[in-house]
Protein backbone atom coordinates (compact mmCIF):
# COMPACT_ATOMS: atom_id res chain seq x y z
CA UNK A 1 0.00 0.00 0.00
CA UNK A 2 1.15 3.48 -1.24
CA UNK A 3 1.89 6.18 1.70
CA UNK A 4 -0.26 9.56 0.90
CA UNK A 5 3.30 11.09 0.15
CA UNK A 6 4.17 8.70 -2.59
CA UNK A 7 0.41 9.50 -3.97
CA UNK A 8 0.96 13.19 -4.33
CA UNK A 9 4.23 13.12 -5.73
CA UNK A 10 3.04 10.44 -8.09
CA UNK A 11 -0.33 12.82 -8.89
CA UNK A 12 2.03 15.60 -9.16
CA UNK A 13 3.82 14.21 -11.83
CA UNK A 14 1.00 12.96 -13.85
CA UNK A 15 -0.10 16.71 -14.03
CA UNK A 16 2.82 17.88 -15.08
CA UNK A 17 3.35 15.18 -17.94
CA UNK A 18 -0.11 15.62 -19.21
CA UNK A 19 0.93 19.40 -19.19
CA UNK A 20 3.68 18.63 -21.71
CA UNK A 21 1.74 16.02 -23.86
CA UNK A 22 -0.95 19.03 -23.98
CA UNK A 23 1.73 21.10 -25.55
CA UNK A 24 3.29 18.56 -27.51
CA UNK A 25 -0.23 17.99 -29.48
CA UNK A 26 -0.45 21.96 -29.46
CA UNK A 27 2.93 22.03 -31.42
CA UNK A 28 2.38 19.04 -33.68
CA UNK A 29 -0.97 20.60 -34.75
CA UNK A 30 0.81 24.29 -36.09
CA UNK A 31 3.13 22.16 -37.63
CA UNK A 32 0.95 19.79 -39.38
CA UNK A 33 1.59 20.18 -42.83
CA UNK A 34 5.81 20.90 -42.24
CA UNK A 35 8.23 17.94 -41.71
CA UNK A 36 8.95 16.67 -38.45
CA UNK A 37 12.94 17.12 -37.25
CA UNK A 38 13.69 14.24 -35.16
CA UNK A 39 16.65 15.78 -34.00
CA UNK A 40 15.05 18.83 -32.38
CA UNK A 41 14.29 19.72 -29.14
CA UNK A 42 10.61 19.37 -27.63
CA UNK A 43 10.08 22.70 -26.53
CA UNK A 44 7.33 21.26 -24.22
CA UNK A 45 10.56 19.38 -21.92
CA UNK A 46 10.99 22.51 -20.78
CA UNK A 47 7.82 22.25 -18.17
CA UNK A 48 9.65 19.48 -16.19
CA UNK A 49 12.25 22.09 -15.14
CA UNK A 50 9.65 22.89 -12.65
CA UNK A 51 10.33 19.72 -10.73
CA UNK A 52 13.98 21.17 -10.38
CA UNK A 53 12.83 23.88 -8.39
CA UNK A 54 10.41 22.53 -5.99
CA UNK A 55 11.16 23.15 -2.48
CA UNK A 56 12.74 20.13 -0.60
CA UNK A 57 10.40 17.68 0.34
CA UNK A 58 9.75 16.49 4.21
CA UNK A 59 10.58 12.84 4.87
CA UNK A 60 9.36 11.60 7.92
CA UNK A 61 11.66 9.12 9.33
CA UNK A 62 10.81 6.35 10.83
CA UNK A 63 10.67 6.94 14.83
CA UNK A 64 13.13 3.72 15.70
CA UNK A 65 12.63 2.99 19.68
CA UNK A 66 14.98 1.31 21.48
CA UNK A 67 15.46 -0.99 24.09
CA UNK A 68 17.24 -4.40 25.52
CA UNK A 69 15.41 -7.56 26.43
CA UNK A 70 15.63 -8.77 30.31
CA UNK A 71 18.61 -10.64 29.16
CA UNK A 72 20.54 -8.28 27.01
CA UNK A 73 18.87 -8.34 23.81
CA UNK A 74 18.76 -5.25 21.44
CA UNK A 75 15.89 -4.18 19.97
CA UNK A 76 14.46 -2.01 17.32
CA UNK A 77 10.98 -0.89 17.69
CA UNK A 78 8.89 1.43 14.55
CA UNK A 79 5.78 1.74 15.38
CA UNK A 80 3.25 1.91 11.83
CA UNK A 81 -0.29 2.17 13.48
CA UNK A 82 -1.86 2.69 10.08
CA UNK A 83 -2.26 -1.15 9.36
CA UNK A 84 -3.26 -3.64 11.63
CA UNK A 85 0.11 -5.64 11.20
CA UNK A 86 2.71 -6.82 12.81
CA UNK A 87 6.65 -7.92 11.66
CA UNK A 88 8.82 -9.43 13.87
CA UNK A 89 12.32 -10.77 12.80
CA UNK A 90 15.06 -12.10 14.88
CA UNK A 91 19.02 -11.56 13.35
CA UNK A 92 21.06 -14.48 14.74
CA UNK A 93 24.90 -14.08 13.72
CA UNK A 94 24.71 -17.38 11.73
CA UNK A 95 24.98 -17.36 8.34
CA UNK A 96 26.64 -20.11 6.18
CA UNK A 97 30.13 -18.67 7.03
CA UNK A 98 29.61 -20.51 9.94
CA UNK A 99 28.72 -23.62 8.52
CA UNK A 100 32.55 -25.51 8.82
CA UNK A 101 32.83 -24.24 12.38
CA UNK A 102 29.78 -27.47 12.73
CA UNK A 103 31.70 -29.82 10.78
CA UNK A 104 34.61 -30.15 8.25
CA UNK A 105 33.32 -29.15 5.14
CA UNK A 106 29.33 -29.09 6.11
CA UNK A 107 28.29 -26.54 3.22
CA UNK A 108 24.59 -26.01 3.33
CA UNK A 109 24.23 -26.34 7.59
CA UNK A 110 23.07 -23.57 8.32
CA UNK A 111 20.43 -23.05 4.88
CA UNK A 112 19.06 -26.46 5.99
CA UNK A 113 18.98 -25.43 9.50
CA UNK A 114 17.08 -22.54 8.72
CA UNK A 115 14.32 -25.09 6.46
CA UNK A 116 13.56 -27.40 9.06
CA UNK A 117 12.53 -25.11 11.75
CA UNK A 118 8.73 -25.59 10.70
CA UNK A 119 9.08 -28.80 9.79
CA UNK A 120 8.87 -30.33 13.06
CA UNK A 121 9.44 -29.34 17.14
CA UNK A 122 9.02 -31.57 20.24
CA UNK A 123 5.26 -30.41 20.26
CA UNK A 124 3.93 -30.44 16.81
CA UNK A 125 4.56 -32.15 13.56
CA UNK A 126 5.33 -30.46 10.00
CA UNK A 127 1.83 -31.19 9.43
CA UNK A 128 0.23 -29.43 12.81
CA UNK A 129 2.52 -26.28 12.26
CA UNK A 130 1.71 -26.07 8.82
CA UNK A 131 -2.23 -26.23 10.14
CA UNK A 132 -1.95 -23.50 12.66
CA UNK A 133 -0.14 -21.40 10.03
CA UNK A 134 -3.21 -21.47 7.65
CA UNK A 135 -5.43 -20.85 10.44
CA UNK A 136 -3.60 -17.95 12.08
CA UNK A 137 -3.05 -16.51 8.36
CA UNK A 138 0.20 -15.58 8.96
CA UNK A 139 3.69 -15.70 7.55
CA UNK A 140 6.80 -17.61 9.31
CA UNK A 141 9.86 -18.39 7.82
CA UNK A 142 13.57 -18.52 8.20
CA UNK A 143 16.36 -18.37 5.69
CA UNK A 144 20.32 -18.13 6.10
CA UNK A 145 22.71 -16.13 3.95
CA UNK A 146 25.74 -15.95 4.54
CA UNK A 147 26.24 -13.38 7.52
CA UNK A 148 22.91 -14.09 8.57
CA UNK A 149 20.25 -16.30 10.00
CA UNK A 150 17.13 -14.38 10.23
CA UNK A 151 13.64 -15.74 11.19
CA UNK A 152 10.65 -13.76 10.43
CA UNK A 153 7.00 -13.57 11.42
CA UNK A 154 4.36 -11.44 9.95
CA UNK A 155 0.74 -11.76 11.52
CA UNK A 156 -2.43 -9.42 12.08
CA UNK A 157 -1.95 -7.16 15.73
CA UNK A 158 -4.67 -8.45 17.58
CA UNK A 159 -4.15 -10.72 20.78
CA UNK A 160 -6.23 -13.69 18.81
CA UNK A 161 -3.89 -13.70 16.08
CA UNK A 162 -0.57 -12.18 17.55
CA UNK A 163 -0.56 -14.09 20.46
CA UNK A 164 -0.41 -18.01 18.95
CA UNK A 165 1.88 -16.55 16.10
CA UNK A 166 4.59 -15.06 18.41
CA UNK A 167 4.07 -18.82 20.83
CA UNK A 168 4.75 -20.57 17.05
CA UNK A 169 7.87 -18.63 16.52
CA UNK A 170 9.10 -19.47 19.92
CA UNK A 171 8.70 -22.90 19.37
CA UNK A 172 10.25 -23.35 16.26
CA UNK A 173 13.34 -21.49 17.26
CA UNK A 174 13.60 -23.22 20.73
CA UNK A 175 12.34 -26.84 19.92
CA UNK A 176 13.00 -27.89 16.78
CA UNK A 177 13.34 -31.70 16.31
CA UNK A 178 14.86 -32.07 12.59
CA UNK A 179 13.12 -35.39 11.99
CA UNK A 180 14.65 -37.88 9.78
CA UNK A 181 12.53 -37.97 7.17
CA UNK A 182 11.61 -34.67 6.90
CA UNK A 183 15.49 -34.07 6.66
CA UNK A 184 15.95 -36.68 3.93
CA UNK A 185 13.11 -35.02 2.06
CA UNK A 186 14.78 -31.67 2.16
CA UNK A 187 17.86 -32.88 1.32
CA UNK A 188 16.55 -34.51 -1.72
CA UNK A 189 15.01 -30.78 -2.86
CA UNK A 190 18.43 -29.54 -1.94
CA UNK A 191 19.91 -31.34 -4.39
CA UNK A 192 17.29 -30.66 -6.76
CA UNK A 193 18.07 -27.29 -6.71
CA UNK A 194 22.20 -27.64 -6.92
CA UNK A 195 21.52 -29.69 -9.92
CA UNK A 196 19.28 -27.06 -11.65
CA UNK A 197 22.34 -24.95 -10.83
CA UNK A 198 24.20 -26.32 -12.64
CA UNK A 199 22.52 -26.04 -16.18
CA UNK A 200 22.77 -21.94 -15.30
CA UNK A 201 25.52 -20.70 -16.74
CA UNK A 202 24.31 -17.02 -14.89
CA UNK A 203 24.30 -19.20 -11.51
CA UNK A 204 27.32 -20.98 -12.60
CA UNK A 205 29.52 -17.78 -12.78
CA UNK A 206 28.59 -16.09 -9.92
CA UNK A 207 29.52 -19.25 -7.91
CA UNK A 208 32.62 -19.43 -9.53
CA UNK A 209 33.39 -16.22 -8.69
CA UNK A 210 32.78 -16.84 -5.11
CA UNK A 211 34.88 -19.86 -4.97
CA UNK A 212 37.60 -18.05 -6.94
CA UNK A 213 37.77 -14.84 -5.13
CA UNK A 214 37.54 -16.24 -1.28
CA UNK A 215 39.44 -19.29 -1.50
CA UNK A 216 39.80 -20.57 2.28
CA UNK A 217 37.93 -18.16 3.15
CA UNK A 218 34.38 -18.78 4.58
CA UNK A 219 32.66 -16.44 1.81
CA UNK A 220 34.28 -19.19 -0.76
CA UNK A 221 31.23 -21.56 -0.03
CA UNK A 222 27.53 -21.44 -1.28
CA UNK A 223 25.01 -20.82 1.05
CA UNK A 224 23.09 -24.24 -0.24
CA UNK A 225 25.92 -26.17 -0.02
CA UNK A 226 27.04 -29.00 -2.31
CA UNK A 227 26.23 -32.19 -3.86
CA UNK A 228 28.95 -33.48 -1.60
CA UNK A 229 28.09 -31.73 1.47
CA UNK A 230 24.51 -32.29 0.93
CA UNK A 231 24.49 -35.73 1.04
CA UNK A 232 27.23 -36.02 4.21
CA UNK A 233 24.56 -33.52 6.58
CA UNK A 234 23.26 -35.42 9.64
CA UNK A 235 20.15 -34.40 11.85
CA UNK A 236 23.05 -33.85 14.72
CA UNK A 237 24.77 -31.53 12.69
CA UNK A 238 21.49 -29.12 12.38
CA UNK A 239 20.97 -29.40 15.87
CA UNK A 240 24.27 -28.39 17.01
CA UNK A 241 24.00 -25.67 14.92
CA UNK A 242 20.73 -24.41 16.63
CA UNK A 243 22.32 -24.97 19.98
CA UNK A 244 25.70 -23.35 19.23
CA UNK A 245 24.24 -20.46 17.62
CA UNK A 246 20.62 -19.84 17.53
CA UNK A 247 21.48 -18.07 21.05
CA UNK A 248 20.71 -14.53 22.68
CA UNK A 249 24.38 -13.50 22.71
CA UNK A 250 23.93 -13.64 18.71
CA UNK A 251 20.57 -12.23 18.45
CA UNK A 252 19.05 -8.54 17.57
CA UNK A 253 15.34 -8.44 17.07
CA UNK A 254 13.51 -5.70 14.58
CA UNK A 255 9.86 -5.30 15.20
CA UNK A 256 7.81 -3.16 12.93
CA UNK A 257 3.77 -2.69 12.97
CA UNK A 258 0.50 -1.78 14.98
CA UNK A 259 1.81 -2.48 18.46
CA UNK A 260 2.62 -0.89 21.84
CA UNK A 261 6.58 -0.53 23.06
CA UNK A 262 5.08 -2.49 26.14
CA UNK A 263 4.04 -5.52 23.74
CA UNK A 264 6.50 -5.24 22.13
CA UNK A 265 9.07 -5.61 25.13
CA UNK A 266 6.88 -8.65 26.09
CA UNK A 267 6.46 -10.48 23.72
CA UNK A 268 10.95 -9.91 23.12
CA UNK A 269 11.00 -11.29 26.37
CA UNK A 270 9.20 -13.89 25.62
CA UNK A 271 11.19 -15.35 22.50
CA UNK A 272 15.01 -14.77 24.17
CA UNK A 273 13.80 -16.49 27.16
CA UNK A 274 13.05 -19.71 25.42
CA UNK A 275 16.75 -19.33 23.67
CA UNK A 276 20.12 -20.25 25.46
CA UNK A 277 22.24 -16.71 26.56
CA UNK A 278 25.12 -18.98 24.81
CA UNK A 279 28.69 -17.11 23.27
CA UNK A 280 28.23 -14.98 20.42
CA UNK A 281 29.78 -15.58 17.61
CA UNK A 282 33.73 -15.09 16.63
CA UNK A 283 34.53 -12.09 14.01
CA UNK A 284 34.59 -13.87 10.41
CA UNK A 285 38.35 -13.01 9.44
CA UNK A 286 39.46 -10.51 6.60
CA UNK A 287 39.50 -11.40 2.91
CA UNK A 288 42.83 -11.44 1.36
CA UNK A 289 42.24 -9.47 -2.17
CA UNK A 290 43.80 -10.70 -5.12
CA UNK A 291 47.61 -9.75 -5.99
CA UNK A 292 46.94 -9.80 -9.55
CA UNK A 293 44.51 -10.31 -12.68
CA UNK A 294 42.86 -14.02 -12.77
CA UNK A 295 40.59 -15.75 -15.69
CA UNK A 296 38.95 -18.54 -15.15
CA UNK A 297 37.02 -20.21 -18.47
CA UNK A 298 34.22 -22.89 -17.88
CA UNK A 299 32.79 -24.36 -21.06
CA UNK A 300 29.48 -24.60 -21.45
CA UNK A 301 27.05 -25.28 -24.31
CA UNK A 302 25.27 -22.17 -25.00
CA UNK A 303 24.82 -19.89 -27.69
CA UNK A 304 25.61 -16.62 -24.58
CA UNK A 305 28.53 -16.59 -22.44
CA UNK A 306 27.94 -15.36 -19.01
CA UNK A 307 30.14 -13.04 -17.46
CA UNK A 308 30.74 -12.55 -13.45
CA UNK A 309 34.13 -9.77 -13.12
CA UNK A 310 35.31 -7.87 -10.03
CA UNK A 311 36.97 -7.73 -7.05
CA UNK A 312 36.77 -7.74 -3.08
CA UNK A 313 35.02 -4.87 -2.28
CA UNK A 314 33.57 -3.29 1.37
CA UNK A 315 33.19 -4.64 4.24
CA UNK A 316 30.35 -2.72 6.94
CA UNK A 317 31.82 -0.03 8.77
CA UNK A 318 29.89 2.26 11.57
CA UNK A 319 31.79 4.96 12.28
CA UNK A 320 30.73 8.58 10.20
CA UNK A 321 34.00 8.55 8.42
CA UNK A 322 33.86 5.21 6.98
CA UNK A 323 29.48 5.68 6.31
CA UNK A 324 30.60 8.47 4.37
CA UNK A 325 33.40 6.76 2.27
CA UNK A 326 31.37 3.91 1.68
CA UNK A 327 28.52 7.06 0.31
CA UNK A 328 31.08 8.40 -1.53
CA UNK A 329 31.90 5.05 -3.64
CA UNK A 330 28.14 3.99 -3.74
CA UNK A 331 27.75 7.59 -5.85
CA UNK A 332 30.36 6.62 -8.14
CA UNK A 333 29.87 3.11 -8.52
CA UNK A 334 25.80 3.93 -9.45
CA UNK A 335 27.11 6.30 -12.27
CA UNK A 336 29.61 3.68 -13.30
CA UNK A 337 27.67 0.38 -13.41
CA UNK A 338 24.19 1.22 -11.93
CA UNK A 339 21.16 -0.46 -12.60
CA UNK A 340 20.08 2.45 -14.74
CA UNK A 341 20.34 2.97 -18.26
CA UNK A 342 22.22 6.15 -18.57
CA UNK A 343 25.02 4.50 -16.02
CA UNK A 344 28.30 4.25 -17.91
CA UNK A 345 28.79 0.02 -18.75
CA UNK A 346 24.88 0.04 -19.58
CA UNK A 347 25.00 3.26 -22.05
CA UNK A 348 28.19 1.91 -23.45
CA UNK A 349 28.43 -1.92 -23.50
CA UNK A 350 24.58 -2.32 -23.89
CA UNK A 351 23.60 0.88 -26.17
CA UNK A 352 26.10 1.98 -28.33
CA UNK A 353 28.10 -1.45 -29.03
CA UNK A 354 24.94 -3.83 -28.29
CA UNK A 355 27.09 -6.41 -26.81
CA UNK A 356 24.20 -7.53 -24.19
CA UNK A 357 21.14 -7.00 -22.72
CA UNK A 358 22.36 -5.58 -19.81
CA UNK A 359 25.02 -5.31 -16.89
CA UNK A 360 25.01 -4.07 -13.90
CA UNK A 361 27.62 -3.84 -11.00
CA UNK A 362 27.08 -4.34 -7.29
CA UNK A 363 28.69 -4.00 -3.91
CA UNK A 364 27.47 -4.84 -0.53
CA UNK A 365 29.01 -4.62 2.16
CA UNK A 366 29.25 -7.50 4.68
CA UNK A 367 30.55 -8.18 8.26
CA UNK A 368 33.51 -9.53 6.39
CA UNK A 369 34.78 -7.49 2.46
CA UNK A 370 32.08 -8.54 0.30
CA UNK A 371 32.68 -8.53 -3.19
CA UNK A 372 32.86 -5.94 -6.45
CA UNK A 373 31.27 -7.92 -9.20
CA UNK A 374 29.79 -7.41 -12.80
CA UNK A 375 27.94 -9.25 -14.76
CA UNK A 376 25.86 -9.88 -18.23
CA UNK A 377 25.28 -11.95 -20.48
CA UNK A 378 26.62 -11.78 -24.34
CA UNK A 379 27.12 -13.99 -27.69
CA UNK A 380 29.91 -16.30 -27.82
CA UNK A 381 31.86 -14.37 -30.28
CA UNK A 382 31.11 -10.82 -28.26
CA UNK A 383 32.46 -12.12 -24.83
CA UNK A 384 35.58 -11.41 -25.20
CA UNK A 385 35.23 -7.75 -26.56
CA UNK A 386 32.72 -7.24 -23.98
CA UNK A 387 35.14 -8.04 -21.28
CA UNK A 388 37.63 -5.79 -22.81
CA UNK A 389 35.11 -3.11 -23.36
CA UNK A 390 34.24 -3.00 -19.88
CA UNK A 391 37.55 -2.99 -18.70
CA UNK A 392 38.60 -0.04 -20.78
CA UNK A 393 35.40 2.14 -19.23
CA UNK A 394 36.36 1.22 -15.92
CA UNK A 395 39.91 2.40 -15.97
CA UNK A 396 38.45 5.67 -18.36
CA UNK A 397 36.39 6.30 -14.70
CA UNK A 398 39.28 5.87 -12.68
CA UNK A 399 42.15 8.24 -14.83
CA UNK A 400 39.60 10.69 -15.48
CA UNK A 401 36.39 10.81 -13.11
CA UNK A 402 33.09 10.89 -13.20
CA UNK A 403 31.69 15.10 -14.34
CA UNK A 404 29.51 16.86 -11.99
CA UNK A 405 26.74 16.98 -14.06
CA UNK A 406 26.23 12.89 -13.56
CA UNK A 407 27.22 13.17 -10.19
CA UNK A 408 24.65 16.04 -9.31
CA UNK A 409 21.64 13.46 -11.29
CA UNK A 410 22.73 10.58 -9.06
CA UNK A 411 22.55 12.38 -5.80
CA UNK A 412 19.14 13.72 -6.44
CA UNK A 413 18.13 9.50 -8.16
CA UNK A 414 19.44 8.45 -4.76
CA UNK A 415 17.88 10.40 -2.43
CA UNK A 416 14.58 10.20 -4.30
CA UNK A 417 14.73 6.77 -4.00
CA UNK A 418 15.72 6.95 -0.56
CA UNK A 419 11.99 6.88 1.23
CA UNK A 420 11.23 3.29 -0.36
CA UNK A 421 13.34 2.23 2.57
CA UNK A 422 10.84 2.84 4.99
CA UNK A 423 7.82 2.65 2.04
CA UNK A 424 5.89 -0.11 3.87
CA UNK A 425 6.17 -2.41 7.24
CA UNK A 426 8.36 -5.10 5.62
CA UNK A 427 10.64 -3.10 4.31
CA UNK A 428 11.03 -0.87 7.43
CA UNK A 429 11.91 -4.21 9.30
CA UNK A 430 14.45 -5.17 6.68
CA UNK A 431 16.22 -2.03 7.12
CA UNK A 432 16.18 -1.88 11.36
CA UNK A 433 16.85 -5.68 10.92
CA UNK A 434 20.07 -5.20 9.12
CA UNK A 435 21.52 -1.63 11.16
CA UNK A 436 21.20 -3.71 14.26
CA UNK A 437 23.11 -7.03 12.80
CA UNK A 438 25.46 -4.42 11.96
CA UNK A 439 25.32 -2.08 14.57
CA UNK A 440 24.88 0.56 12.71
CA UNK A 441 23.54 3.75 14.06
CA UNK A 442 19.99 5.65 14.05
CA UNK A 443 22.47 8.03 11.85
CA UNK A 444 22.46 5.41 8.99
CA UNK A 445 18.78 6.88 8.10
CA UNK A 446 18.72 10.44 9.34
CA UNK A 447 21.85 11.72 8.22
CA UNK A 448 21.83 9.91 5.10
CA UNK A 449 20.83 12.46 2.71
CA UNK A 450 23.75 14.71 4.81
CA UNK A 451 25.92 12.03 3.33
CA UNK A 452 24.68 12.73 -0.11
CA UNK A 453 25.05 16.28 -0.15
CA UNK A 454 28.47 16.20 1.85
CA UNK A 455 29.82 13.81 -1.09
CA UNK A 456 32.26 15.71 -3.08
CA UNK A 457 33.26 15.20 -6.99
CA UNK A 458 36.69 15.15 -5.31
CA UNK A 459 35.97 12.68 -2.62
CA UNK A 460 33.70 10.74 -5.16
CA UNK A 461 36.31 10.02 -7.52
CA UNK A 462 39.05 9.57 -4.88
CA UNK A 463 36.82 6.62 -3.19
CA UNK A 464 36.22 4.86 -6.70
CA UNK A 465 40.18 5.16 -7.62
CA UNK A 466 40.71 3.43 -4.44
CA UNK A 467 39.04 0.40 -4.42
CA UNK A 468 38.57 -0.21 -7.93
CA UNK A 469 41.58 -2.27 -9.33
CA UNK A 470 40.58 -3.52 -12.64
CA UNK A 471 44.45 -4.51 -13.41
CA UNK A 472 44.07 -7.15 -10.65
CA UNK A 473 40.27 -8.33 -11.54
CA UNK A 474 39.17 -11.82 -11.36
CA UNK A 475 36.50 -12.80 -14.40
CA UNK A 476 35.18 -15.87 -14.82
CA UNK A 477 33.52 -16.82 -18.03
CA UNK A 478 31.21 -19.72 -18.94
CA UNK A 479 30.16 -20.63 -22.43
CA UNK A 480 31.90 -21.86 -25.53
CA UNK A 481 33.88 -18.81 -26.73
CA UNK A 482 37.59 -19.57 -26.25
CA UNK A 483 39.91 -16.85 -23.93
CA UNK A 484 43.63 -16.57 -24.06
CA UNK A 485 43.82 -18.22 -20.16
CA UNK A 486 41.68 -21.27 -19.83
CA UNK A 487 40.59 -23.01 -17.05
CA UNK A 488 41.39 -27.06 -16.84
CA UNK A 489 38.49 -27.11 -14.16
CA UNK A 490 34.87 -28.54 -14.41
CA UNK A 491 32.64 -26.04 -12.77
CA UNK A 492 32.04 -27.51 -8.71
CA UNK A 493 28.54 -27.99 -7.69
CA UNK A 494 28.14 -24.97 -5.71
Amino acid sequence: MQSPFFKKQQLKKLLIVMLSLMSITSHADNHATGELDPTAPIVALANLDSLKNESKLDVNLPNIRHFNTDNGVPVALVQTPNLPIVDIALYFRAGSAYDEQIKQGGFGIASLTASMLKKGTSEQSENQIAEQSEQLGENLSSHAYKDMFIVSLRSLSDNNHLTPAVDLMKEIISEPTFPHESLQRTKAQYLSAIRENQENPSAIASLRFDQELYGNHPYAHPTIGTENSIAKIERNDLAQFAKQFLVNKNLNIAITGNISPEKAKKISNLLTKSLPQGNKSATLPNVTPLSQSKTVHIPFDSSQTSISMGQVGLKRGTDNKTLQQQTNFALADEIIGGSNFQARLMREIRKNRGLTYGIYSSATPMQAQGSYEISLSTSNDKADEAVKQTLIILKEAIDNGVTQDELTLTKDSLKNSFPLSFSSNSSINSTLGMMGFYGLPDSYLSEYHQRIDNATLNDVNKSYRELVKPDNFLIVTVGNQKTQQKSTNQPSSK
